[in-house]
């Protein structure tokens, strides 16, 4: 399973630790994610979703049936 926001679509970036040298060696930022299971009082139904924790804000702030509308639209989520 990769390591991939089911919402927001984010994933790893890369970057470069730097040491007091300056010398640069390569790394990755990986994404914060949780599983996590949601209830959708629209259609009544839980589900289970990986999710990052900027996304479990996001779903307190808009909820998660507006969250998972705009992943279908922007096209994370099928």
């Amino acid at each position: 399973m990769s390591r991939i926001c089911q919402l927001t679509g984010k994933k790893a970036m890369k970057g470069n630790n730097v040491s007091f040298s300056n010398a640069k060696t390569p790394r990755q930022f990986k994404v914060n994610l949780k599983t996590k299971k949601f209830f959708i009082p629209e259609t009544g139904e839980w589900v289970t979703l990986r999710v990052s924790t900027s996304a479990i804000k996001n779903i307190n702030k808009k909820g998660i049936y507006a969250c998972l509308k705009d992943a279908v639209e922007n096209g994370i989520l099928a």
